[in-house]
């Protein structure tokens, strides 16, 4: 797992938008470390704590922009598999705001933070402190 973390971590991408995709998908799971984990590490890379407060719903909050909302709603169609497929329209969406290798990474991401917080939820093998 944290050969895979490495391997996600070393991206094109803004530090802040992948931290905003880490603490959805751990919000969505259930995560409690993570989604303390990643809020942490948004804030290091600078990310504004008002942001990091309405993640929850970000739909509705005009703080987010096309291109982190596109991640967001990839982010959450690929955690919520169950619900269905990530349709076209969402990957489309995706699609528009990244380059080919970036969405590549975008999406690498989102499966490991989602392998993270199935440990996480499930085991529960890291204290809060």
């Amino acid at each position: 797992m944290n050969a895979l973390d490495a391997a996600s971590r070393d991206t094109r991408l803004e530090t802040s938008l992948l931290e905003l995709v880490r603490t959805r998908a751990s919000q969505i799971n259930g995560c409690a470390y993570c989604v303390d984990l990643h809020n942490r590490d948004a804030r290091k890379a600078g990310e504004d704590e008002r942001r990091l407060l309405a993640l929850p719903v970000w739909r509705d909050a005009p703080f987010f922009t096309v291109r982190e909302r596109a991640a967001l709603e990839l982010a959450e169609a690929m955690t919520r598999l169950s619900d269905g497929p990530v349709t076209d329209e969402v990957f489309a969406a995706a699609a528009a705001e990244f380059t080919e290798v970036e969405l590549a990474e975008l999406i690498w991401t989102i499966t490991v933070i989602n392998a993270w917080n199935r440990l996480g939820a499930t085991a529960r093998p890291w204290e809060l402190s």
